[in-house]
């Protein structure tokens, strides 16, 4: 009994010493506590959504008035026309529109009815429906104190207009979201063990050796697999196309520059995670689960990020899953062009320069 309870004491002491397993048994719960319990949520709340009110009546008014002390709707903008809702949409502004009719009120008292539309961006059919069901019935709440003892019912209809994806595709949102993940993941992990891979193997001393500078080196390492993402790519796109059945409303070469772009960040990642670790294994599960749950929480494609804390919403800045995915909706499904994502491209040129410059400041020269 004493010997074991030795080795029961001795394995405490393995565990206290090294920093990093104290960290995967007491930091890691506590991380996806939080972030379970703040960021994944069905619940679609404080979107953002414009009003168009050329009447501007007491009863427009009143609505507005509602829809504005809901948590489900912020009020983004106000437009003066329907061009401005629409150049709103384009840019990502909001997710739906509230349009009133001429002199609502009035067509409501004497006429005993009236229309209201709600436009939403259907390219998230999900997020769209629900945005309108919460419109909806917020208006009929407003319709039922109207009434109130009238022997002849006010009516207020709205009228629904999904933009982008009249037929409420789930692939409209499925495919630019895997296809961040995919990319991500795939090139991340690939490059990952590329340099540990030669630490282990003895063949790292053969490379510093060579007369070839570290960042020649690095980038003759991301070459292969630039090779390999781009039919990665293609694949991709043919298979939402002619199998998915999601045309691609923009610009093809476009679409293709920004997925190199992305897939040149991912690989520059996964780079930096190969310069810093010392074993395949350990390369191997830092990109896995340090790139699996950000892009699948943090990027917009499971659960809105409006949703989440305004601190996790400023930490899903830093992931490039997050700009590519909405890059892709930009111009795979809206049709936009460069005008409207060059904010997001910048970004990921940014971050792909951040992570090589990194990668090429760790990367020893010398074993020991």
């Amino acid at each position: 009994m004493q010997q074991f309870l030795s080795f029961v004491r001795k394995e405490f002491y393995h565990i206290l010493r090294d920093r990093r397993t104290l960290f995967i048994l007491f930091g890691m719960p506590i991380a996806q506590i939080m972030l379970f319990g703040f960021a994944l949520t069905n619940e679609v709340k404080n979107s953002k959504i414009a009003i168009l009110d050329p009447s501007r009546d007491v009863l427009s008014m009143r609505i507005t008035d509602r829809l504005e002390a809901s948590r489900y709707f912020d009020l983004a903008t106000a437009p003066r026309t329907m061009q401005e809702v629409d150049a709103a949409f384009k840019k990502g502004q909001i997710r739906m529109a509230v349009v009133f009719p001429q002199r609502f009120h009035q067509q409501v008292v004497h006429g005993n009815s009236a229309t209201i539309q709600l436009i939403a961006d259907a390219s998230d059919p999900n997020t769209a429906t629900t945005l309108v069901n919460y419109a909806n019935a917020i208006i009929q709440d407003e319709q039922k104190a109207l009434n109130g003892l009238q022997k002849v019912p006010y009516r207020i209809e709205p009228q629904m207009r999904m933009l982008y994806n009249p037929q409420l595709k789930g692939a409209y949102n499925f495919v630019p979201g895997v296809m961040a993940m995919i990319l991500l993941l795939v090139c991340t992990m690939m490059t990952s063990i590329a340099i540990v891979k030669e630490k282990e193997t003895g063949t790292m001393e053969i490379l510093l050796a060579s007369p070839l500078r570290p960042i020649l080196v690095i980038v003759a390492k991301a070459v292969p697999y630039l090779a390999v993402s781009a039919v990665n790519v293609a694949s991709i796109l043919l298979l939402s196309v002619f199998v998915l059945d999601l045309p691609i409303q923009g610009s093809l070469a476009l679409l293709v520059g920004e997925s190199l772009l992305f897939t040149i960040t991912s690989l520059t990642l996964g780079l930096l995670i190969s310069s810093v670790t010392n074993s395949q294994q350990v390369a191997m599960l830092i990109s896995l689960m340090g790139m699996f749950l950000p892009t699948l929480m943090f990027s917009g494609f499971m659960f809105p990020i409006e949703n989440m804390p305004l601190p996790m919403q400023i930490i899903s800045n830093i992931v490039p899953a997050k700009w590519f995915f909405y890059i892709v909706k930009a111009v795979m499904i809206k049709g936009l062009g460069l005008h409207a994502i060059w904010k997001e491209t910048l970004i990921l040129a940014g971050m792909t320069t951040f992570l090589l410059l990194v990668s090429i400041r760790k990367y020893k020269i010398r074993l020991a």
